[in-house]
């Protein structure tokens, strides 16, 4: 066992799993299909902004429209990938892309309502496609790095992403912002159809009976998608009271220096959660993040939230990651696709639910009393989800290297362990 945990410790780790066939080309496909799905969120809400003149309240409304469509909608093309294949939902989904980025500067205000809502149920779940994806090609003990670099890969593509998005949305248009991103999200796609990696392992190639939903969500499973909720939460909801202690303090400009720094830190955090030799607990891990959280209430100046964002961003990247790999785990082969969208709908829950409250928090009270609460709501919710795992039966999240070792298939070529 030792000699296992330090073939898969450090960057060794690393490599051996870039050395997997397949893993090296999708986290590349990846990071790139990021990039358009980062800069969205801030090319629509400036689209509504400049060249609609709506107001920021009407812009999140755009945006909860689209969240609301992807929460939906995660769990349902990952059913569809479960039973049609990844081809074919790639194939519905990049047509919704393609149509809604096309049509969408051209859209009046209640038509992108609409429009935002329908391309958030047809987007591509680009996160829940590569997780599920390295579930299947990766072994079980080098999930960890696996799920580390995927985690590493999302917080490179947010520093790029929304920057690209609004340089072309001030310095050219909107509305080519918009093509731009609609032509990011084709591209990448068409890439991951080409690649077609597997998402189910080759022992589940047989036929199984799917079973009843009951007998794979279970509390273990649903304490880990309430953690991931939990971290997410976190993590937005102190991104929001960041930006406005900072903006209602006269220093709106050093935003981009600050949430730098915490971006950093998460990169830090992921890379060392990666190379370590066995897997810390998921719950640990998102209460220690809520506790690392209460200190960025004494902000003031820009630099004192950079320093008091390093310890909370040091524990954003290996809690995601440790949730994919709780959520992986605990996935049947045969609703893998579908356990994989309910993560993905977990995220997106989580971030829908902590903005509008950390925005009422600010206004009513101030940034330092939402950091504070939100903070506390996650090291509650964290609580809350261990327990109910410790209920839920005796395998712990995320489970320590089992013993079995599967091999994956893809669509076109034999079976073959990796």
């Amino acid at each position: 066992m030792q000699a296992t945990e330090e073939a898969t410790a450090g960057l060794a780790g690393y490599r051996a799993v870039l050395g997997l066939p397949g893993v090296a080309p999708l986290t590349g496909i990846a990071f790139l299909a990021r990039i358009p799905t980062s800069a969205a969120a801030i090319t629509l809400t400036l689209h509504v902004v400049l060249t609609l003149d709506h107001g920021y309240a009407a812009a999140g409304l755009v945006g909860a429209s689209a969240t609301v469509g992807m929460a939906i909608g995660a769990p349902l093309l990952g059913r569809l990938v479960d039973r049609r294949g990844l081809r074919t939902m790639l194939s519905l989904t990049l047509c919704a892309e393609a149509v809604f980025w096309t049509v969408a500067p051209w859209l009046s205000y209640p038509a992108l309502l609409v429009g935002a809502l329908l391309g958030g149920l047809l987007g591509m779940p680009v996160y829940s496609v590569v997780r599920q994806s390295l579930a299947a090609m990766v072994l079980p003990r080098l999930r960890r790095p696996a799920f580390a670099l995927d985690s590493m890969s999302v917080e490179m593509s947010y520093i790029i992403g929304p920057a690209v998005g609004t340089l072309l949305a001030l310095q050219v248009s909107t509305s080519t912002a918009m093509w731009v991103v609609g032509a990011g999200f084709v591209v990448s796609g068409v890439a991951l159809w080409l690649l077609d990696p597997p998402t189910r392992a080759v022992e589940s190639r047989a036929d199984t009976q799917p079973g009843r939903v009951r007998e794979w969500l279970d509390l273990r499973l649903f304490a880990a998608l309430l953690a991931t909720t939990a971290a997410v939460v976190l993590i937005f909801g102190t991104e929001l009271s960041m930006i406005a202690g900072l903006q209602t303090s006269g220093q709106p400009a050093a935003i981009a220096v600050v949430n730098a720094v915490w971006c950093l830190a998460s990169l830090t955090g992921g890379f060392l959660y990666g190379a370590a030799r066995r897997s810390p607990s998921l719950f640990v891990l998102v209460a220690a993040m809520g506790v690392a959280t209460l200190p960025v209430a004494l902000g003031a100046s820009w630099w004192s939230y950079a320093l008091l964002l390093v310890p909370a961003g040091l524990l954003c990247a290996p809690s995601l990651a440790a949730s994919s790999e709780a959520v992986s785990a605990l996935a049947p082969e045969h609703a893998r696709g579908l356990v994989t969208g309910l993560h993905g709908s977990a995220i997106t829950v989580g971030a829908a639910i902590i903005t509008p409250i950390s925005g009422l928090l600010i206004d009513v009270a101030s940034p330092a009393v939402a950091v504070v609460a939100v903070g506390s709501a996650g090291i509650a919710v964290a609580g809350t989800a261990a327990l109910l795992a410790r209920r839920g039966g005796r395998r712990r999240l995320p489970l320590s290297d089992p013993a079995p070792v599967p091999s994956v298939v893809g669509p076109s070529v034999d079976p073959q362990p990796i």
